[in-house]
């Protein structure tokens, strides 16, 4: 069952503000921790969430335009825009920008992968748990599944795979099984390096092979 809009809202803004309470307390040294986003670390990540959260339909066009339709690229300029030096004040930035809803022209389901993506990785490498409602997640997953790896997706990742929500029994796809709880589904397809041993199946090996060699810079169908 898709969630209405105001729901999907809801929950992206409690999980900004879920992610703001974790990263409350943390040191100078673990905002510069390695993030599960390659190439980035906390604080970029951070930066790139309030990025997301600031940008809407006449933004968002005017920022590919400016990176020649280049959507990594597009992702690297908006973060470094909104980047502070201090963390701290990057974080404040956040707190400000939770309640927003502003998106570009695109599917609600892309602000819940940036909530439950982006919020994973940053809570991993900080060996905080993440708590997300199985339908989000679902929901998340299903449209990274239909999206391409140019913007954000992961539609080509899982060519010739059949995923399955060992807690649900959920399934997508066709082909070799891959066997796992949704969120790390959800992350592999992103792009985003789980664990092996995390993911049962004959096409197990494949889809991490997948998220490893062809992760975009700065995923997540976000933007």
């Amino acid at each position: 069952m898709r969630k209405s809009a105001a729901a999907i809202w809801q929950l992206v803004h409690a999980e900004r503000r879920r992610l703001a309470a974790d990263l409350s307390e943390l040191g100078d040294e673990q905002w510069r921790v390695s993030s599960l986003c390659p190439g980035w670390d906390i604080h970029d990540v951070l930066a790139h969430l309030v990025d997301t959260a600031l940008t809407g339909r006449i933004s968002f066009v005017r920022d590919l335009l400016i990176a020649r339709m280049d959507f990594d690229l597009a992702n690297e300029n908006g973060t470094a825009r909104v980047k502070r030096e201090e963390p701290q004040d990057t974080f404040a930035a956040l707190r400000e920008a939770a309640v927003l809803r502003r998106t570009p022209r695109a599917n609600l389901a892309s602000r819940l992968v940036e909530a439950i993506v982006h919020g994973e990785d940053i809570r991993r490498p900080l060996w905080i748990a993440g708590n997300y409602p199985e339908m989000a997640v679902a929901q998340a997953l299903a449209y990274q599944l239909r999206t391409p790896v140019s913007f954000g997706g992961g539609r080509e990742r899982v060519a010739g795979l059949r995923l399955t929500d060992r807690k649900t029994g959920g399934s997508w796809g066709q082909g070799a099984g891959v066997d796992a709880d949704s969120i790390d589904l959800l992350l592999a397809v992103s792009g985003r390096l789980v664990p092996r041993e995390r993911l049962k199946g004959t096409g197990a090996s494949r889809l991490v092979a997948a998220a490893a060699g062809t992760s975009s810079t700065h995923e997540s169908g976000d933007r």
